[in-house]
C-alpha cells in the first residue's frame, strides 16, 4: 500500500480550528449601506442608557474592572448576540486566525494529549524546533517556562507551547525509562499537515482533507500530479471531509473547479453588494471521467459543504455518510483602526441548484451512519442546535440520484466500503 502525504491535524490547533473556520478572504470594513440604519436609528436615550450601564458595572461591580475589559465585553455581547459565528476579535485573535487561514501556526510543532494531568507528546512533525530538539513520542512535559503543569488547567498549559515566532520557550522533560531534562526550543512557524493519500487494492485513490488553508487546492492538485507520475492509475477517488470544519471558501471553490469543466459552484448574497458573488468553474478537469465519491458526517461544514453541494449538484461526485453539520453562511474579517477585528456573518451561500443549506445541511445520496451504533443525530451537534442561527431557508433540493449518474455503475459501492473497511478509514 503506497501512501503519500500521510499527516494528522494537531491538537495544538483545537482553539483556532473547532467550529467552522473564517469562510471568505479577509477584507477591509465597509461604510455602512445608507438603507440599513433608516428604521432603528439610536436616540440620545439609547446612548445613555448604555452609559449609565457602563459606568454602574465599572463602581459597583464586586470586584473592580478597568473600562477596556467593559468595552471589549459590551462588544463580545454585540456580535455574539447575532448569531454563533459572529464575533470579536482581539489582536492576537485575529493573527491567530490569519495563520490558521496560511495553514500554518507559531509553536514547537508536537502532537499532544492530556494524560493523567500531565501534557504527553503524542507525535512531532519532522524537522519541528521539538523534533530537532530530540523530544520523542511518548515524552512528558511537566514544566512550562518554570511553571509546573500539574495543579492547573491543562488546556492553559498546552496553549503556553505557542506563542510568537523566533520567540523561546524552556520545558522540562520526562522520557520514559530516563530522567528529567531541560530543553530550550525556539518557536517557529509551522505548517498545518491536512492532506493524507492512501491507495486502496491498488484501485481507489483515498484521500482526507482536514480542513482548507490559502494552498489546499495546490496540495491536492500537486499530490494528483505525483500519483500520475508514478504510474498509478486510479479506478476511483474518494474524498474524505469527515469532521473538515471548513476554512477558506476560495479553496474550496479551487477543487470543485479541479474537478469540474464548467457550470456553476457557488453564490453569495448578503445585504452589501459586495457580497453578491458567484463562482463558476472553467474548462479543464483533474480527472476527467473517474468517478469522484465524497465521505461526509455531521461534522462536515461550511466550505467542506460548499464542496460537496456543488459536486453533488452538478452530478460529479456520490455523497457518502450523513447528514452535514448545516452552516451555509459566509463570515468575513474586517480588520479594525487598533488592529483587532470583528469576524462578521455577511452572507448567506447558495448552491449550484439554488438551495441554501443553512440550518438544514447536505443530505447524503447514500445513508451511512458511521458509528455502530444509535442513530444518525445521538449526541452529533449540528447548526441548528446553536443559539441564534439564521432562520432555515426552503429551496430547491436534488432529484432522486443514484451511482449512475457519477460512473459508478460499473464500480459497485460495497467495493469501495470493502477497500475503506479494510483500510480502517471507515468502522465496520
Amino acid at each position: 500500500m503506497k501512501k503519500h502525504l500521510i499527516s494528522t491535524t494537531y491538537a495544538i490547533l483545537a482553539s483556532i480550528a473547532c467550529i467552522p473556520l473564517v469562510f471568505g478572504q479577509q477584507q477591509q470594513a465597509t461604510e455602512p449601506d445608507e438603507r440599513a440604519g433608516r428604521s432603528a436609528q439610536l436616540t440620545l436615550d439609547d446612548l445613555r442608557t448604555f452609559t449609565d450601564v457602563f459606568n454602574q458595572a465599572r463602581k459597583n461591580y464586586v470586584e473592580e474592572v478597568d473600562d477596556k475589559t467593559l468595552l471589549d465585553a459590551a462588544i463580545r455581547g454585540m456580535l455574539m448576540e447575532l448569531d454563533p459565528h459572529s464575533s470579536f476579535l482581539p489582536a492576537n485573535e485575529l493573527e491567530d486566525l490569519n495563520d490558521a487561514s496560511l495553514g500554518r501556526y507559531s509553536g514547537v510543532g508536537i502532537d499532544v494529549q492530556a494524560v493523567e494531568g500531565r501534557i504527553e507528546v503524542k507525535a512531532l512533525i519532522n524537522d519541528s524546533p521539538a523534533d530537532r530538539a530530540g523530544m520523542n513520542p511518548g515524552d512528558i512535559i511537566t514544566s512550562i517556562d518554570g511553571r509546573p503543569v500539574r495543579g492547573r488547567p491543562l488546556p492553559e498549559a498546552m496553549d503556553e507551547l505557542t506563542g510568537e515566532p523566533d520567540t523561546e520557550v524552556v520545558l522540562k522533560v520526562l522520557s520514559p525509562g530516563e530522567g528529567e531534562r531541560e530543553i530550550s526550543i525556539t518557536r517557529r512557524y509551522i505548517q498545518i499537515p491536512t492532506l493524507s493519500f492512501q491507495l486502496l487494492d491498488d484501485t481507489f485513490g483515498y484521500f482526507k482533507m482536514s480542513q482548507f488553508h490559502q494552498s489546499s487546492s495546490a496540495d491536492l492538485e500537486s499530490s494528483l500530479d505525483s500519483i500520475k507520475n508514478d504510474g498509478i492509475v486510479m479506478k476511483a477517488l474518494i474524498l474524505d471531509l469527515r469532521g473538515n470544519p471548513g476554512g477558506v471558501l476560495r479553496q474550496a471553490v479551487a477543487i470543485a473547479d479541479g474537478f469540474l469543466d464548467s457550470g456553476n459552484i457557488v453564490s453569495t448574497r448578503g445585504r452589501n453588494a459586495t457580497m453578491q458573488l458567484e463562482f463558476n468553474a472553467e474548462p479543464g478537469q483533474w480527472l476527467p471521467g473517474v468517478p469522484l465519491m465524497i465521505l461526509v458526517d455531521y461534522g462536515t461544514a461550511s466550505a467542506s459543504e460548499v464542496l460537496a453541494g456543488a459536486l453533488q449538484d452538478q452530478r460529479r461526485a456520490l455523497i457518502v455518510g450523513e447528514r452535514t453539520f448545516g452552516k451555509g453562511s459566509v463570515q468575513s474579517v474586517l480588520p479594525l483602526r487598533n488592529g483587532a477585528g470583528i469576524k462578521l456573518t455577511t452572507a448567506r451561500y447558495y448552491t449550484p441548484s439554488g438551495r441554501s443549506i443553512q440550518a438544514e445541511g447536505i443530505e447524503p445520496d447514500v445513508v451511512i451512519v458511521w458509528e455502530s451504533e444509535g442513530s444518525e443525530d445521538d449526541g452529533k451537534l449540528r447548526e441548528i442546535d446553536l443559539e441564534r442561527h439564521l432562520a432555515v431557508e426552503s429551496g430547491p433540493g436534488t432529484a432522486g440520484v443514484t451511482s449512475a449518474d457519477y460512473g459508478l455503475d460499473e464500480l459497485p459501492l460495497q467495493d469501495v466500503l470493502n477497500a475503506l473497511r479494510e483500510a480502517e478509514a471507515i468502522p465496520d
